[in-house]
């Protein structure tokens, strides 16, 4: 018994911040919804037009913190291409989500949800957890887990859309 607890929690730490699978909303609109926190208010439909890359992350998460620089680095080359990175953190301690912010100078439109409710709509329960949205509103891509997002494939991918 104790072996089986020992493999199961080695397993999940392996797999990262993700938890479960979930279906993939592929080819349906993006649901819409709006955040308010201490510092202003997020509404994911002003954002038609532009693709959206949706990115569900918290400070405290290992595999989200790994990606976090290339995501960094994708908004500042891929914005004149209409390419924005809409990061929805669901960090309960407001000092760590601005200290992240800060530390890491993320240049990317950033708001904090920490009641989870946009993570929810999107059945999105482990993180990082990635949407693709293209101009249209229209989810076209899923990533789980972190992303190398200076990857030729990914950037060509996003430019295209």
């Amino acid at each position: 018994m104790r072996r089986t607890l020992l493999f199961i929690g080695l397993l999940a730490a392996l797999t990262g911040c993700y938890s479960g699978s979930r279906p993939p909303r592929i080819g349906q609109n993006a649901p819409d919804f709006t955040v308010q926190d201490s510092d202003h208010q997020l509404t994911l439909s002003q954002f038609k037009g532009q693709v959206v890359v949706l990115n569900f992350w918290a400070s405290w998460c290992a595999p989200c913190v790994e990606e976090m620089p290339s995501l960094i680095q994708m908004q500042g080359k891929l914005a004149k291409n209409g390419v924005t990175v809409v990061g929805v953190s669901i960090d309960a301690d407001e000092g760590a989500y601005h200290k992240f912010l800060k530390d890491y100078g993320v240049n990317f439109i950033a708001v904090r949800d920490e009641a989870q409710k946009s993570a929810r709509l999107y059945g999105t329960r482990g993180w990082p957890e990635t949407y693709i949205i293209d101009r249209t509103g229209v989810i076209r891509r899923k990533f789980i887990g972190p992303v190398n997002w200076n990857s030729v494939e990914i950037t060509d991918y996003l430019t295209k859309l």
